[in-house]
């Protein structure tokens, strides 16, 4: 067997393959698309939801074609976001990186690694054997970040400073969907079916960005005793193309606000406010800011902000913009509440196992009393 050292040492060169010798877009399952399409008909959208409202297609953002026209100087200028805009432009009509990030103490070739993960780290090699597929330690993760960041030194400061290691679990992986795209599913997730499946054929791939799913959509008068949000968008699975607007915008949210805390000298807060920090709360703020931001989105013909109410009680995926937003059963199948429908449902596909010991309770689905 492996030392803990040379697992790292394994791991390390692994990730050198991955970033220097594979091609930036590896082969995947998905089928490619030429050309940004149009809204199709089959296409679902929030407009069918209880707003009225459709939402059109999100422009290709501009910096992208801009990115030989600044030096430097004028670079580390820029507002965070537009930084990192240029450092990993954003192309929707690309198809979805073949890459499936894990993060983990130690590393399925480590003695240490526990049995209790080892079927659900399996099952996402099994579903999708062309994938690249990695289960990063801590240690390799601050390499990997200094590394993919290092143009942008505010997120390194970030990243570095956070004091707990679920904020940086929570912050790895929105930077690295951020600047490789592809899964990132938490080690206690099972894959009941491939990524190809996830998005329906009435959608085309070259208008999606973004795959998410609902964590909890709880129909009760006293939800707040219970979740963050009314509805909250779960983060222990997504899939995502590189540069995607939403991964952005939480990665300049989080930094700005780890930095301020830094500051203020109130960086050591308690597992309580991870939710609100880097957790599904700051996450699912991020995605609605987004399906409300008229620099992505017209406006013009709107009936009402996108909210909560387009999505509570969804038994279909729906598309906003270049987001699919999958129903409760997706990624939370057999939770015993807010609807969500057994693991052997058609429109399963993740099973969150729940065993992320290391997480705070206040991390975790609670199921009230009276659902359980």
């Amino acid at each position: 067997m492996l030392s803990s050292r040379r697992a790292i040492v394994l791991s390390v060169f692994l990730l050198f393959c991955i970033f220097y010798l594979y091609p930036r877009s590896p082969r995947s399952p998905h089928e490619p698309e030429p050309t940004p399409g149009h809204q199709t008909s089959g296409d679902k959208g929030v407009g069918q939801g209880s707003t009225g409202r459709k939402p059109s297609r999100p422009h290709i953002p501009k910096e992208a074609k801009q990115q030989q026209q600044l030096s430097l100087a004028e670079i580390k200028n820029l507002p965070l976001a537009e930084q990192l805009a240029y450092q990993f432009p954003y192309q929707v009509s690309s198809k979805f990186p073949a890459y499936i990030w894990q993060t983990w103490k130690f590393t399925p070739a480590s003695p240490e690694f526990e049995e209790r993960f080892r079927i659900t780290e399996a099952s996402w090699t099994e579903k999708h054997p062309t994938f690249v597929h990695e289960v990063i330690t801590d240690l390799v993760a601050t390499h990997l970040i200094e590394h993919l960041y290092s143009a942008v030194p505010d997120v390194l400061d970030a990243y570095r400073a956070l004091p707990l290691p679920i904020l940086k679990a929570d912050f790895f992986r929105y930077l690295i969907l951020l600047a490789r795209g592809g899964i990132y599913s938490d080690i206690d997730t099972l894959a009941l079916q491939p990524a190809p499946d996830w998005v329906s054929s009435n959608f085309k791939l070259n208008q999606i960005g973004l795959v998410i799913g609902i964590e909890a959509d709880p129909d009760r008068d006293d939800w707040a005793q219970w979740y963050s949000r009314r509805i909250q968008f779960c983060q222990w699975t997504i899939q995502s193309k590189p540069g995607h607007p939403v991964l952005r915008e939480i990665v300049a949210n989080i930094t700005m606000e780890t930095l301020r805390r830094k500051r203020a000298g109130r960086l050591q807060g308690s597992p309580d406010n991870v939710i609100e920090w880097t957790g599904p709360a700051v996450w699912t703020d991020t995605i609605f800011e987004y399906f409300n931001n008229p620099k992505y989105f017209d406006m013009s013909s709107s009936k009402g902000e996108i909210s909560w109410r387009n999505f509570t009680g969804m038994r279909e995926p729906k598309k906003v913009g270049d987001v699919v937003v999958l129903p409760i059963t997706s990624f939370s199948p057999g939770i015993g509440h807010s609807g969500a429908k057994d693991d052997d449902d058609p429109m399963a596909f993740v099973k969150h196992e729940f065993e992320g010991s290391w997480k705070p309770e206040s991390e975790r689905v609670v199921v009230p009393a009276d659902e359980a």
